[in-house]
């Protein structure tokens, strides 16, 4: 049960719905009652008025609860009237307050497969949602991406019989098989046509025709961009870059511009490298003394980004946009959590919005398969004491944004910047380099194609001090130019 005082010590809000009920059973709940459902949840309190000037709850008690809470059973039991009950017993209760009878409603948040949750006959007329506001009715967009997520075959699965296996674009499509061959070598498909190969990995199905054609999960992984527009007229992906204060992208990665084919597989691969550039990378070698420069925080950006293409809603608003910022990055795609939050965090439990592109991008190791993605990332941003990653559900569009800092949080443990900066200092004295120089260093490392100016963004030092540091480096034997003046470094030490 809630804790009545601390709800009625608050206002109104996206999950507390107060209603005063003198009359008996208002109409207006099963409005809130299909808000709740098809949002996050919520709690509504019968016996309970706003004050309409300072928005306080106050409660005013009902004659009768126990005869309101079987009025509400007898609604929600009618599928005349309301499509579907998902309340259980211990969800609709009386509970008094400072001498005063009241009958709460805890509505939880419909799952995938329950929504949308609607009055009456019809869920174009009869669907509503919360906001901050209070309760409105759903656009036909947001009915139709309910239904389309209820369904029980995966919304990339749908076979587009006015497209062709000509369409998909054939270089991406042998950068692929190049691949899916590298990590499975020797396995049975390796040898397929391509038309072959395509249908076993659900890029493509036999139409009603009893040809083959691309699925959509095949468009968007191998199509060209404006093939794709056809059918998805929303579909965008885009990457930007801002290192600095500056107003402009330092970098920029777009679906639309033309230099490139458009479809997630090679904006995966376009911009991975990008999106993990900045995050440190430590002196460790495997037991056959290679170097290994993946870190668990690396995986969680990779994973981060794969869980944004393979759950987006395609057809919804907006696109797909990664804003990377220093040290901080976003990554937003629309559609929402076809499960819980909290379940989605804790993990153990998959549900891809689009299952064929989770098939596809797992065959070359890219995607978590078992659900715990999400958790995974979240243990390795808390074992580095990184700020916890923050991830909201926004609606109208309907949108999912994760936002994960690079950077030891202020308000947690520092005992990894100050090993950090013990170490740099002691290599400091080692080399003979200033701090300056040694960040500067470091940098050039990790990345060693930057420009002078990316370097001073991530550094945090001015233009003309990032070129003198590059003189004092060369001049002690650290790093000298590939190409004359706009090739990559050469690290020497």
């Amino acid at each position: 049960m809630i804790n009545i005082t601390s709800i009625l010590s608050g206002k109104e809000s996206v999950t507390i719905e107060a209603k005063l009920a003198s009359g008996g059973l208002p109409n207006s709940i099963w409005e809130s009652y299909s808000s709740f459902a098809n949002t996050f949840g919520g709690v509504i309190l019968l016996g309970v008025e706003e004050n309409k000037e300072t928005h306080a709850l106050v409660a005013r008690g009902v004659e009768d609860p126990h005869q309101l809470i079987t009025n509400i059973w007898n609604v929600l039991n009618n599928s005349q009237k309301i499509s579907n009950n998902i309340l259980l017993d211990n969800h609709i209760y009386a509970a008094e307050y400072q001498s005063t009878q009241l009958v709460v409603m805890e509505v939880p948040r419909a799952s995938r497969r329950e929504k949308p949750v609607y009055i009456g006959p019809d869920p174009f007329r009869g669907t509503f949602r919360r906001n901050h506001e209070g309760d409105y009715h759903c656009s036909r967009e947001e009915i139709l991406a309910m239904m389309r997520d209820q369904a029980i075959e995966s919304a990339d699965s749908k076979i587009l019989e006015n497209m062709e296996l000509s369409d998909l674009n054939s270089e991406s499509i042998y950068r692929y098989r190049t691949m899916f061959n590298n990590k499975k070598p020797g396995h049975v498909w390796t040898n397929l046509r391509d038309e072959e190969f395509l249908l076993k990995i659900g890029a493509a199905g036999k139409g009603e025709d009893k040809h083959l054609h691309p699925t959509l999960a095949g468009l968007v992984f191998f199509g060209d961009f404006m093939n794709i527009v056809n059918e998805l007229p929303n579909y965008f992906l885009d990457y930007r870059e801002r290192l600095s204060t500056d107003t402009r992208w330092s970098d920029r990665v777009n679906s639309g511009d033309g230099n490139w084919s458009g479809n997630i597989f090679d904006f995966y691969f376009k911009i991975i490298d990008r999106l993990t550039s900045d995050v440190k990378r430590p002196f460790k070698l495997d037991k056959n003394l290679l170097r290994v420069d993946d870190t668990p925080v690396h995986a969680g950006l990779r994973e981060s980004l794969a869980n944004a293409l393979i759950h987006a809603d395609y057809y919804g608003r907006c696109g797909i946009v990664i804003d990377k910022k220093f040290r901080e990055v976003s990554i937003s795609n629309p559609g929402l959590f076809r499960i819980g939050i909290d379940e989605a965090i804790a993990g153990g439990i998959s549900d891809a919005r689009n299952s064929r592109l989770f098939n596809m991008f797992s065959l070359i190791e890219v995607g978590e398969r078992s659900g715990s993605g999400l958790c995974d990332i979240f243990h390795t941003w808390n074992e580095n004491g990184y700020k916890r990653p923050s991830i909201t559900e926004t609606l109208d569009p309907d949108r999912i944004t994760i936002t994960l800092q690079i950077e030891i949080d202020s308000n947690g443990s520092n005992h990894e910047r100050n090993d950090s900066k013990s170490e740099s200092n002691e290599r400091n004295h080692e080399s003979n380099l200033s701090e300056n120089e040694m960040h500067v260093f470091e940098v050039l490392c990790r990345n060693n194609g930057l420009s002078a100016g990316q370097v001073a963004a991530q550094t945090g030092l001015s233009v003309s001090t990032v070129n003198r540091i590059y003189k004092s480096l060369k001049a002690k034997s650290y790093i000298m130019r590939n190409g004359k003046t706009r090739g990559k470094w050469v690290i020497l030490k």
